[in-house]
């Protein structure tokens, strides 16, 4: 069927080049690559291409012919941005449940304190308390999934004082992004606990079985200490982490496995047995006092143990070593030496990009902000705190 001038479409060099991108990269919504294609198959001003009929284009394209039809019209009329994307619905196609202010009270009610016997606030919960303070009337208790009150995030939430958690940041970051040698090697140090338990053992022919009842046997701390750069690492287990065995595990670092290095940086977290002290407690002084110049300790900010890469490293040894039932510390003892041994083999490393430049533009809500005071053509700079992101 013959289009009248009017009705036909003619695309320009531009416009063909983008229907093209279009249709042909896939990452575009079906939708949208459909409309394209039907915008391209109606161009009559293109000399290389025939003419199709919209009857040839509903049929190729396997769409309905008045489809054609109104996506040709509207690239006549509108242009072709609205031809190629879905007009946006300006009301909802059903009423809104709640307003802006009940959505408002209804997040107040979540963050709020729970009942009491309750230890946070249920979506039948809240559905209760949201009629009994007659906010709504009624309302479905799936309504309120939008909120979503059980997720969390970890290592999200610095200390108060926000410029000591800074500067201690951008010190281990510092050190990362330095140059180590094994003269002056950076090691990494954690610690975790594991419960020793009595697994169930498999039988012939049947599944391996779990219970959730056990009897555990004791607890095991673990120490372990990670070389970034190197890819050497070295993890042990004790009976206690008191600062006697803290102290013995850094003797057993300067002494056994760096003794030609002259000073050793260890990264570590905040805890009241790292410390220097900690070495006159083990050792006598003298001792003390020689593995003490030869240590040099940077702290992760509280609440910033995420910056330890020893953290990484100890996650790797969960998922790879502990997700099963250890019956006795010698086996623990086995099974961590045998995953230390095949890692320090590979010489599994972590290459840390999180720089100080990369801190100040991402946590920038962390830092302190200063704004100039323009009275008297003073220079004074008055320091403001960021209370949210």
């Amino acid at each position: 069927m013959e289009r009248s001038r009017r009705d036909k479409v003619l695309l320009d060099s531009g416009q063909r080049e983008r229907l093209e991108k279009i249709s042909h990269n896939g990452y575009a919504p079906i939708k949208k690559i459909l409309h394209a294609q039907v915008l391209l198959m109606c161009d009559e001003g293109n000399q290389a291409q025939r003419k199709w009929t919209d009857e040839e284009i509903s049929s190729a394209l396997n769409i309905h012919l008045n489809s054609v039809v109104r996506i040709r019209k509207r690239f006549l009329q509108q242009g072709i941005e609205p031809s190629l994307n879905r007009r946006h619905r300006i009301c909802p196609p059903n009423p809104l449940k709640l307003n802006g202010e009940q959505e408002a009270q209804l997040i107040a009610l979540c963050c709020s304190s729970p009942p009491e016997g309750r230890v946070h606030w249920s979506l039948r919960l809240l559905t209760k308390e949201l009629k009994t303070r007659v906010i709504v009337t009624e309302i479905s208790h799936p309504k309120k999934n939008q909120l979503c009150p059980w997720k969390k995030q970890r290592f999200r939430i610095p200390e108060r004082d926000l410029a000591h958690f800074v500067a201690e940041m951008e010190v281990v970051l510092d050190i990362y992004s330095s140059q180590h040698s094994y003269s002056v090697p950076l090691i990494c140090m954690d610690e975790a606990a594991v419960q020793l338990t009595e697994p169930i053992q498999m039988q012939p022919s049947r599944d391996a079985e779990e219970d959730y009842y056990y009897t555990r046997e004791s607890t095991q701390a673990l120490f372990v200490f990670f070389d970034p750069n190197t890819g050497w690492r070295r993890v042990t287990n004790r009976d206690s982490r008191t600062s006697i065995d803290w102290a013995e595990e850094i003797r057993q670092l300067l002494e056994v496995d760096y003794p030609q290095a002259e000073k050793v940086k260890l990264v570590c977290n905040n805890l009241n047995t790292h410390n220097i002290a900690s070495l006159y407690k083990a050792f006598p002084a003298p001792k003390a006092h020689r593995l003490a110049r030869r240590l040099e300790i940077y702290y992760t900010p509280r609440n910033g143990s995420w910056l330890n890469v020893a953290k990484t490293e100890l996650s790797v040894l969960s998922q790879q070593c502990l997700t099963w039932r250890i019956p006795t510390s010698e086996k623990l003892t086995s099974e961590l030496n045998a995953w230390a041994m095949e890692r320090n083999h590979t010489t599994a490393k972590v290459i840390w990009r999180f720089a100080t430049q990369d801190a100040r533009i991402k946590l920038k809500y962390l830092y302190p902000t200063f704004e100039t005071v323009g009275t008297d053509n003073s220079n004074a700079l008055v320091k403001a705190w960021h209370a949210t992101r």
